[in-house]
Order: structure tokens, then C-alpha cells, then sequence
């Protein structure tokens, strides 16, 4: 019994209430609901971490791909932009070759000009003193139609001239203040026994507008305008007149009662070489080219062309040009129509200075049938041999153009110079250039173009001898 007594001392084991229990397992599921809150909101926060990880990363792949393309592009721009200054300079270097190739073009036609127009020139001085030797019906019709040939060849060669220098600007306006009233008799003198042959009327309407222009170029383009005019107007007639336009402008018609122009060559009829239809039975045949240096021209001189037309009725051009203030002293054009009243040449002593051959046998030619006594020289060196020895000319006529750089201005200066006299000159050249006309002008020398028209020879002598 003493050995068990321990045990039967122990105390009895404790009961825990069953409300104590209830509260440490409400105690414990409320840690684990907030452990639980707790880890949600840790893997939310590792969730959205993981986005803004894979969104940064996506952005720096989008980064690295656009780079890409923009490395990509820049090198496209700049191969280009290479290839853009490569065609730059291979354009600049057309462009200066072009220039080259025209400045050379306009070397060519002042030569080629001179050549082609020296053979014309010789052809048309012989064929007239060979109309005034023919005594038969036969000989004088052969020898009109040669005429009216080397004419036709004349006019194209010198209009191909003229549109080519033009284009390459060679031809530079010579602006001056113009009688427009003055240039309309001319014309009018001019056109009406052309006109009348055809059976038409022709009329300019008096002017006192005075205009600032070529006085050159503004009569070749109303030459031009109505030789079209006469051409494609089988009935009626022509018209010529002027009238103030605007403030500052006067505006020149040419009207006709022809044919018209359809509205499907408005465009057309200022191109090279394009010819409308002729009326029936007119046998003339334009060279297509009047229009067309019309045109040019006009741009040239900066004024302004303008047409209308009405098929089967007729054309109006018109052409504006700058109004100019009266001039208060007469022009050199009424002047030399004053002196042009005698066509007596005869027993005038004449200097002809000109290095070709033909065109100095058929000028002595043309002369001595105009009972004119010639001398003729080729060169500066025959013009020292003569004054000696010579007469004192009453006229010389020279090229201008010589051998070995030698001009006929040099050849006028050393007879002139010998004589100690201002005899009268007349210089003969295809050169149209203004250094010519003003080297001419200022030794007093008047100009004539190869090929050169007996009719204006002839009339130019006369002048300056009487």
C-alpha cells in the first residue's frame, strides 16, 4: 500500500472548458484568414509585378524592333539621297553640256547663216540682171521663175535662221519708241498690189499711237500675220488697224473674212511647219513657219498675241504692245522716205569690197547695168592698191565679213582715210548681230541683209548719192 501511495497522492488531472477551446480555435482561424488575406494580397502584388515586368519588356523588344526599322529606313534614305545627288550632278552635267551644245549651235548658225545666204546672195543678183537682158517671152518667164525659186529658198533658209536664234537667244529686242501710223503706210504700201492681185480688199485704219518695241520684229510679225491673212482668205479682205487698249497698252488687228480655224487646230497653227488647208485653187503654199516665229517673237519682245476665229468667217489676231509718249522729232523712217524720191544711179562711181567671187561678179554685174562705173576689190590689201590709184568713190559697198579677220569696215576706214572725205557706205552681211549694227552705225554706215534685193540696193543707192 506504501508503494502505491505516490500515485493515490497525485493530483487529478485539470479539465479545460469547453468556451476556452472555442476561443483559441476562433482565435486560430482567425490568424489563418489573415494569413490567408495577407498571401492573397502578396501573390496580387507579385501577379501585377510580373506584368509590369513582361509589359517592360515587351516594350523594350518593341524598342529594339523599332530601332531596327529606323536604322532600316535612314539607311534607305540615305542610299536615296546618294542616288538623288548622283542624278543632281548627272543633270547638271546635261545641263552644262546642253548650254555648251547651244552656244556652239548659235556659233554655227551665224557661219552656217553667211555660207548658205552667200551662194543665195550671188544667185539673185544674177538672175536679175538677167531679167533685164531678156528680150523674149520665154527667157523672161524662165528667168521669173528662177527668181521666185531662189525667193521661196530665201525665205525658208532665213526663217529656219530666225527661229533658231531665237530659241537660243541670240536675237535681243532693240526696244525704241515707234510711229505706229508710219509703219502701217509701209505695210499698206507693201501688201496692196499683192493683195489686189488675189482679187482682195485691203485696208490700215489710220494711227497716231506711238509704241514701245523692235521696230524690226513688230514689222516682221505683222508681215508675217498678214501674209497669213492674204493666204487663207479666198474672198473679202484684210484689215489692219490699231486702238488704245487699257492705260498703258495699244492692241494692233489683223483681221480677215477667210476661211477660219477650226477648233481643233487652236493649238496647232503655232507649231513648225503646220499649214492649214488652203482654200481650193489657191496655188500659193505657205512654208507652215509664219505663225510659229510669230509666236516666238512676240515672246521675245514680251508683248502679248492673242487670236479669235470662226470657221468660214474669218480670223482676228491681235497683238498688245507697250504705249509710248509721241516722239517730237521725225523718225529715221520718214526721214528716208523723204529722201527716197529718185532712183538715178547712173554714172556713179561704186567701190564693191567682197572676198567671194560670184557675189563680186554678179554685184560689178548688176551695177554696170545700172550704168554705174565698179571697182571691185577682195580684200584690204586690193582696198590699199586702189586709193592711189583709183577714183574717189561716190559709194562704197562692202562685206563684212573678210578673209583673214579682215572686215569691210577696215576696208570703208582706209578709203575714207585716203581721201580724207566721208564717202557713203553701205555694209552687206548676213550677220544680223547687234555688234554689227552698232560698229556700223557708228562709222555712218548704213546695213543691208544678204541676200540682198536689187529693188532695195538700188533704192538705198540713190539715196545716199542724192
Amino acid at each position: 500500500m506504501k508503494e502505491d501511495a505516490p500515485f493515490l497522492l497525485a493530483p487529478p488531472p485539470r479539465t479545460v472548458p469547453v468556451t476556452e477551446v472555442d476561443d483559441r480555435e476562433a482565435a486560430l482561424l482567425e490568424r489563418i484568414r489573415r494569413l490567408e488575406k495577407i498571401n492573397a494580397a502578396l501573390m496580387d502584388r507579385v501577379e501585377r509585378s510580373t506584368d509590369v515586368h513582361g509589359n517592360a519588356y515587351s516594350l523594350f523588344q518593341t524598342a529594339i524592333d523599332l530601332e531596327l526599322q529606323v536604322r532600316s529606313r535612314t539607311e534607305e534614305l540615305t542610299a536615296v539621297l546618294r542616288r538623288l545627288e548622283q542624278s543632281n550632278e548627272e543633270l547638271r552635267r546635261a545641263k552644262d553640256e546642253a548650254e555648251q551644245a547651244n552656244l556652239y549651235k548659235t556659233r554655227f548658225l551665224a557661219a552656217a547663216g553667211h555660207d548658205l545666204l552667200q551662194p543665195l546672195n550671188a544667185a539673185r543678183l544674177t538672175v536679175s540682171a538677167l531679167q533685164e537682158v531678156q528680150e523674149g517671152a520665154e527667157g523672161v518667164r524662165l528667168s521669173d521663175r528662177v527668181d521666185r525659186a531662189l525667193q521661196t529658198i530665201e525665205e525658208l533658209l532665213k526663217t529656219l535662221l530666225d527661229i533658231s536664234k531665237l530659241d537660243a537667244g541670240v536675237t535681243k529686242p532693240d526696244l525704241k519708241t515707234v510711229a505706229l501710223g508710219e509703219m502701217l503706210d509701209g505695210l499698206a504700201s507693201d501688201f496692196t498690189p499683192i493683195v489686189a492681185q488675189k482679187g482682195l480688199s485691203f485696208r490700215t485704219v489710220p494711227s497716231r499711237a506711238f509704241v514701245r518695241t523692235d521696230p524690226l520684229l513688230l514689222r516682221r510679225i505683222l508681215q508675217n500675220l498678214i501674209s497669213n491673212a492674204v493666204r487663207y482668205t479666198p474672198k473679202g479682205g484684210v484689215v489692219v488697224g490699231a486702238r488704245r487698249f487699257g492705260r498703258d497698252g495699244v492692241r494692233i488687228v489683223v483681221a480677215d473674212s477667210g476661211i477660219g480655224i477650226p477648233a481643233t487646230e487652236h493649238e496647232a497653227i503655232f507649231e513648225e511647219f503646220h499649214r492649214g488647208a488652203a482654200p481650193a485653187g489657191d496655188g500659193s503654199a505657205g512654208l507652215g513657219l509664219g505663225l510659229a516665229i510669230v509666236k516666238r517673237m512676240v515672246q521675245a519682245l514680251g508683248h502679248k498675241l492673242e487670236f479669235r476665229s470662226i470657221e468660214g468667217r474669218g480670223t482676228v489676231f491681235s497683238v498688245t504692245v507697250p504705249a509710248a509718249d509721241p516722239l517730237t522729232t521725225p523718225t529715221p523712217a520718214a526721214r528716208e522716205r523723204a529722201a527716197l524720191k529718185t532712183f538715178g544711179v547712173a554714172d556713179a562711181k561704186v567701190l564693191v569690197v567682197e572676198n567671194d567671187e560670184a557675189v563680186r561678179a554678179a554685184t560689178a554685174h548688176l551695177l554696170s547695168r545700172w550704168s554705174c562705173r565698179v571697182w571691185s576689190a577682195r580684200s584690204l590689201s586690193d582696198v590699199v592698191s586702189f586709193a592711189p590709184t583709183g577714183p574717189v568713190p561716190d559709194l562704197i559697198l562692202a562685206d563684212y565679213h573678210l578673209d583673214n579677220g579682215e572686215t569691210g569696215l577696215d576696208a570703208i576706214s582706209h578709203v575714207r582715210k585716203h581721201f580724207l572725205r566721208q564717202i557713203p557706205a553701205v555694209i552687206v552681211t548676213a550677220n544680223a548681230s547687234e555688234d554689227v549694227a552698232r560698229r556700223s552705225r557708228t562709222m555712218g554706215c548704213e546695213i543691208l541683209q544678204k541676200p540682198v534685193k536689187p529693188a532695195e540696193l538700188r533704192a538705198l543707192m540713190a539715196h545716199l548719192l542724192g
